[in-house]
């Protein structure tokens, strides 16, 4: 009896031990869970077959309407660019190319990105349209993602005794469309697909995530698209690769457990690209220039860099090393090793362009897809403006946009008119010939700014962004952010205040019924989301996430 009972009073401590272990570690073992899960079959490494245009010039470069390639960022933070003089870590880790390029064209100072996240931005930009039109509001997330990363920032704050509130995960109700069918609804008309119209051969290479199926670049107007199928640069252990793992991120902590090294060509099965994601793809595009230098063409060169996860090759890792010295922290010497090779592979497009004789009548964007983000813990990327990616304040929001044409825009060229990435699409359609489709579109031709030819207005002045509660009007020099869910009021004068630091919500009561009458009437008769919302976090707006929280600290929610 007292053996059985020593048995069993032996299996009790361990189970309460265990349990106890399991519980104080539940986040790190569903990790390794989710890290040892099956992931789709990814084929190896394949050689596009890009399509070749004609071998010989049937008009000359000079004569037929402009090639147009659009680079765009993710994640790049405002400040990352040392064009506005500052750059990376005080300057002291410089962006040449992507400085040359701006120098060579049009700046537009007061350029703003579609939304502060990256789908409904993308969204815009492709359809120069609202989200208030097309009801693509909110970002995808891989399946799974909504609820472990709010589990992980829970245990964190619970670990860390952060003041700050928690997420919070809704489990969405009704007929959702999985992670795969949340994408722009086929019916919206793409730049891709106006191009086409006049004949230009249209190439997506990158991030799309804007759907799969009929939902994916290649069906929407696409001729050809190398699509990034997953999260990571180079596989977790290639001897060419240093990592920044961000234990203080959930983000950070579900992208290492989930993710994966694949792209797919035009619908196909996954394989593994030939190499680090922003050099390989400039490779890629390298070879679509070539290929197409005898027709018009447009290439979308939609970039990773610099989003989580932080992987720089160990060459870019150790160059950057000896620029920012050994004081440093490793993971802003991985963010600059991502950062170096973004700006490489803008001016190895620029060289390109220029050997094949195409550089004088092609156009080339350049531009971010939102603002840095907090999460990754480095400072001062959006410097001197509030907020991150995942805000609505102009760190958020505010995105490089430079314009190179050299047959049309003279170099040096700076407009301080507001513009957005819903006037991409337009502006773009109109310089190639096309028509815009017989829909409502809501960007403007900004040639009209450039060349000074033409009338460049909005309707009472005004520029929108949204995420469900979350919406913002910028109307002239005042904006209003309003956030429904504590009915929070947020009201600036950009002109005399345009890093928001003085809330006049409160002083200027008719500027802000002012304000409040356009986000009604922007949002009367709107398309429905097409999907709901399932996160709502709490953002920081003056620290990082690496910061130590404090409880009078200022925080956004952002639902998505």
């Amino acid at each position: 009896m007292k053996l059985r009972w020593k048995i069993l009073s032996g299996l009790a401590l361990a189970l309460i031990i265990g349990g106890t272990y399991a519980y104080q570690n539940r986040v790190d073992i569903l990790l390794k869970i989710v890290a040892s899960r099956g992931k789709p079959d990814v084929g190896p490494t394949i050689e596009i077959d890009w399509e070749r245009g004609p071998a010989e010039e049937a008009i000359a470069a000079s004569e037929r309407p402009p090639n147009i390639v659009f680079i765009l960022a993710d994640d790049l933070g405002i400040n990352d660019i040392s064009t506005f003089g500052g750059g990376l870590a005080g300057g002291k880790v410089p962006t040449p190319h992507i400085d040359r390029l701006a120098s060579e064209g049009a700046i537009f100072t007061q350029a703003y990105a579609g939304n502060a996240t990256c789908a409904p931005s993308r969204a815009m930009l492709m359809t120069g349209r609202y989200p208030t039109r097309t009801g693509y509001e909110y970002t995808p997330t891989p399946p799974g993602m909504g609820r472990m990363v709010t589990m992980i920032a829970n245990d964190l704050k619970s670990k860390s005794n952060s003041p700050i509130d928690r997420s919070v995960y809704t489990k969405p109700e009704g007929d959702v469309p999985d992670f795969y069918g949340q994408g722009l609804p086929p019916e919206e008309i793409t730049i891709a697909e106006t191009l086409k119209d006049v004949g230009y051969h249209t190439v997506h290479i990158g991030k799309w995530h804007l759907g799969y199926g009929d939902r994916g670049a290649h069906n929407q107007g696409f001729d050809e698209s190398l699509h990034m199928d997953d999260m990571l640069y180079l596989p977790k252990g290639d001897p060419g690769i240093v990592n920044a793992e961000l234990d203080f991120d959930p983000i950070d902590k579900f992208l290492w457990a989930r993710g994966d090294f694949a792209n797919s060509f035009n619908g196909g099965e996954p394989f593994r690209p030939g190499g680090y994601l922003t050099d390989y793809w400039t490779d890629e595009s390298l070879k679509v220039i070539e290929a197409n230098k005898n027709r018009p063409f447009f290439l979308y060169l939609a970039h990773w860099g610099v989003h989580t996860p932080l992987q720089s090759t160990q060459a870019d890792y150790d160059a950057v090393s000896a620029m920012v010295g050994d004081d440093a922290t490793h993971r802003l010497k991985v963010y600059g090793g991502m950062l170096r090779a973004l700006d490489r592979s803008v001016g190895r497009v620029m060289d390109k362009l220029e050997a094949e004789g195409l550089a004088d009548n092609t156009i080339i964007v350049f531009s971010s897809d939102n603002g840095g983000a907090g999460y990754i813990g480095v400072d001062g990327v959006n410097a001197p403006y509030r907020g991150w990616k995942l805000t609505m304040f102009e760190g958020g929001i505010k995105a490089p946009m430079f314009v190179k044409w050299p047959a049309r825009i003279p170099a040096g060229t700076k407009i301080d008119t507001p513009v957005a990435h819903i006037d991409l699409m337009p502006t773009l359609t109109a310089a190639a010939g096309a028509e815009l489709p017989d829909v409502k579109i809501d960007g403007r031709n900004m040639l009209s700014l450039i060349a000074d030819d033409g009338e460049f207005s909005r309707e009472d002045d005004a520029l929108y962004w949204q995420s469900g509660y979350l919406q913002v009007v910028r109307a002239g020099d005042w904006k209003l952010q309003h956030e429904g869910r504590r009915n929070k009021n947020w009201l600036f004068n950009l002109a005399d205040d345009p890093t928001e630091q003085n809330n006049l919500a409160e002083t200027h009561p008719e500027k802000l019924a002012e304000l409040t009458k356009l986000l009604e009437k922007h949002q009367a008769g709107r398309t429905p989301s097409l999907y709901p919302y399932s996160m709502e976090s709490p953002i920081q707006i003056d620290k990082t996430l690496a910061d130590e929280a404090a409880k009078d600290d200022v925080v956004a929610w952002w639902p998505n």
